[in-house]
């Protein structure tokens, strides 16, 4: 008779309702004993994962080289990610200490193209501050003008799965679509009517314009006071991709001055500590994201674009297969691996 295998005993750090709700179901059948902790990774918590064998992070989690050197000497040897991104990771520094990092390369890719499209229509159709008058048995429509999306033209930058998605909703709105990526594939432009073109002519001629793109030192402030000034006095900025795409206090002299028509975002450049938290109760001491709460053509949630049923459930059964296949002793996890 086979002895039944140790199980790999997992730290899931900044554990939310939902990474419960969808990572227990996922690893039945796999021998994961899961930790569950709700504070985030970082060098003063990186001793909680004592006497596990891998820690499971999120966005803002802090896997650098001080936390990733204290996880070392605990007998950690994978982080494994339930997200795609992985900026606030110290690839280098994780594989001098023989840590393996995975992540979860793709998921739903429609939650997030859906959300930036959502974002665009309750911005350009006022429909939150709509929300809030009726609610106050205000149901004048004075000031709720919108525009028709169909003949404008939206401007996507970045045309991996998710870009793909929004391009081809905003297509069957009936806009033009122009397209920027470093690595254009023109047989799909073709396929689905899609222009490509460089970042400039997007800029100039987008009345909508989408971030679809990773955080690099590439893109780190690819909208920042230059582009911002070239982009169409009117046009809307949404981003759905990492905070630090879009440099904050050019956006807020940019809305200040009239130049937007409208920004939707659903990411910020220092969220951490503030976004997944509810601080009703508290002052908000970050004075960009307060100057950016108080303009009426600002519409911002709370990195929720990837919270589906079916994105979450893509996230959980993606890190229960990295975790397993570590347990396995498997030398690579294609498609996954970082270091």
């Amino acid at each position: 008779m086979q002895p039944t295998p140790s199980p790999l005993v997992v730290a899931v750090y900044d554990t939310k309702p939902y990474d419960r709700d969808s990572l227990l179901p996922a690893a039945r059948g796999n021998p994961i004993e899961w930790r569950f902790l709700d504070f985030r990774l970082g060098p003063e918590s990186a001793s909680a994962a004592r006497g596990a064998q891998a820690v499971c992070v999120f966005v803002n989690d802090r896997v650098d080289r001080p936390s990733l050197e204290l996880l070392a000497a605990e007998g950690i040897r994978l982080v494994t990610l339930r997200c795609a991104g992985f900026n606030n990771v110290d690839l280098d520094a994780a594989r001098a200490l023989g840590i393996r990092v995975t992540r979860v390369p793709g998921y739903s890719p429609y939650a997030v193209a859906e959300h930036a499209v959502a974002l665009l229509l309750t911005l350009n159709r006022k429909i939150h501050r709509s929300f809030n008058r009726v609610r106050e048995l205000n149901f004048s429509l004075s000031g709720l003008e919108g525009s028709d999306l169909h003949g404008k033209t939206a401007g996507i930058v970045g045309t991996g799965r998710i870009g793909r998605i929004a391009a081809q909703i905003l297509r069957g709105f009936g806009m033009r679509v122009l397209a920027y990526d470093p690595h254009p594939d023109p047989a799909w432009a073709e396929q689905t009517g899609v222009e490509l073109g460089p970042l400039e002519l997007l800029l100039a001629e987008s009345d909508v314009l989408s971030l679809h793109v990773p955080l690099t030192p590439e893109t780190h402030h690819l909208i920042r006071a230059e582009t911002l000034a070239r982009m169409k006095r009117g046009a809307f900025l949404i981003n759905v991709s990492r905070g630090a795409l879009v440099d904050t206090g050019a956006l807020v002299d940019s809305l200040k001055e009239c130049h937007l028509g409208g920004v939707g975002l659903d990411v910020y450049e220092e969220e951490e500590g503030i976004f997944f938290e509810d601080l009703s109760g508290t002052i908000l001491q970050d004075d960009e994201l307060a100057r950016l709460l108080t303009f009426p053509n600002v519409l911002i949630t709370a990195h929720q674009a990837f919270l589906t049923r079916e994105a979450l459930s893509d996230i959980a059964r993606t890190t229960v297969t990295n975790l397993a296949a570590h347990a396995a002793g498997e030398a690579y996890l294609p498609g996954s691996q970082l270091a």
